[in-house]
């Protein structure tokens, strides 16, 4: 076999009864350590000692590996500023605390329409916990909700940009949007009042050819007499 020092340096092929004894000397214990090798490694070491160490090992290994949480928190697209303060705090706290979170925007009826609503919370909760929690799963929708997931971390100066650059193009969005409803009320408002001229000008000529009619009734009645 090849033997192994208790501190690790090769000793070198030695027969069964020569490890033996050696580790004797020593009183310690002989222990096949590879025993697919060609020859078998031993190694002379105090084997209660290494079982020891190797369950301490495990203990702090399993103390070490963290059992993360997923909380949740939901927001609605209209929620308040009072209310939004509220939940989001407790999502900072739930970040400080190591858990994820993941954050929930719940729509109702025409509310689906403006999704641009429910990202900009998202970002908001991003932006004002971004010391304490980073994006994991950026805003998608799920059905009738959208989800975003934070996790415990700063946010890196990449994630910044790109909400940044998320809200400025829902800002533009959102303006173009509004430019075209009012261009479309405008064009409404414009043929409202045209119709209410016509309809105008054609009562003015009714009246006018009712009033020549009069008159020839008048002439008519005039020379009869």
């Amino acid at each position: 076999m090849r033997l192994v020092s208790p501190e690790g340096e090769q000793i070198g092929i030695r027969p069964l009864a020569d490890a033996l004894s050696m580790a004797q000397d020593l009183d310690l214990d002989l222990v096949e350590v590879a025993d697919m090798a060609n020859p078998p490694v031993c190694r002379i070491m105090d084997y209660g000692k290494f079982k020891y160490e190797q369950s301490q090992r495990a203990k702090e290994s399993r103390k070490k590996a963290t059992h993360v949480l997923v909380k949740e928190m939901k927001y609605r697209p209209k929620i308040g500023p009072g209310d939004f303060d509220t939940k989001t705090r407790k999502v900072e706290r739930f970040l400080g605390d190591g858990s994820k979170v993941k954050v929930t925007i719940m729509f109702r009826g025409r509310e689906m329409q403006h999704p641009q609503l429910g990202r900009r919370i998202l970002d908001r909760v991003a932006e004002t916990v971004s010391h304490v929690g980073r994006v994991e799963v950026y805003p998608k929708q799920d059905g009738r909700n959208m989800i975003m997931v934070l996790v415990p971390g700063q946010a890196t100066r990449r994630q910044r940009e790109a909400a940044e650059d998320r809200r400025a193009e829902e800002v533009a969005a959102e303006t173009a949007a509004t430019a075209e409803t009012a261009e479309q009320e405008a064009a409404k408002t414009a043929a409202t009042a045209e119709t209410a001229e016509t309809a105008e000008t054609a009562e003015q000529e009714a009246a006018e050819t009712a009033a020549i009619a009069k008159t020839a009734e008048n002439q008519t009645a005039a020379e009869t007499s």
